[in-house]
């Protein structure tokens, strides 16, 4: 704001523009969970009905929490979908933010984020609460519901790139496939055995990972990777 401006009109204008986009991003981002979580159903009972050899101890499941968070049970692994519900920005050095897309129209800028991170499904079972979670994906989407994915394997290169169409129901289906799929591809490694040969009471009582619980191996989000 200039100081030639008027204070009550520059603020008049940027609620009628950017507090008008972030509102409308919301709406996109609360739809495109429920989207989201309905299309991860339809995943699980497709791969269910294609399971021929069926242990009842290796589930599958979609579990509602709330509004901004559910749960996709993938045998050992569990996905948890969390919704962020503040409209944010990237880092000004994001690609996303030098893109002709954003540059055409700085309102685009503004973005909701679904977040995936990747569990043990045993640390929840028993509650261990030191165990890590792997962010595996972020999903980004603006007021014209224009989307792209941060991601690993697949997701860093299919949607890295903004969408030239809003995201559609045949998007989050396939989204929804490949974080499962990475779930289970990622497998668990044990710590190393001088790293667990002294354990505290403490360690023991609260069952931690050094106890065993491991970590999984080949999490790396697209934006950390070396670009050549």
């Amino acid at each position: 704001m200039s100081l030639e401006q008027d204070p009550i009109k520059h603020i008049a204008r940027l609620i009628e523009t950017k507090s008008a986009v972030k509102q409308q991003t919301f709406r996109n981002l609360c739809q495109n969970f429920k989207t989201l979580e309905k299309e991860a159903k339809k995943v699980v009972s497709k791969i269910n009905a294609e399971l021929t050899s069926k242990d009842k101890d290796v589930t599958l499941a979609v579990t509602r929490i709330n509004d901004r968070e559910f749960h996709v049970k993938v045998a050992g692994d569990l996905l948890v979908f969390l919704m962020h519900t503040n409209i944010i920005i990237l880092d000004s050095a994001h690609g996303y933010n030098k893109s002709p897309f954003v540059e055409e129209n700085a309102m685009r800028k503004y973005l909701g984020q679904i977040n995936i991170y990747n569990f043990m499904a045993d640390s929840f079972k028993y509650n261990r609460l030191n165990d890590p979670g792997y962010l595996i994906a972020r999903l980004f989407c603006n007021y014209e519901n224009h989307f792209l994915v941060e991601g690993e394997r697949q997701l860093s290169f299919m949607y890295e790139k903004v969408s030239e169409k809003p995201i559609s129901n045949t998007d989050l289906n396939i989204i929804a496939q490949l974080v499962m799929s990475q779930s289970i591809d990622n497998d668990l490694v044990t710590a190393p055995f001088p790293d667990i040969r002294v354990i505290s009471l403490h360690q023991k009582i609260e069952k931690t990972q050094a106890l065993g619980g491991g970590y999984k191996i080949g999490f790396q989000m697209s934006y950390q990777q070396k670009i050549d």
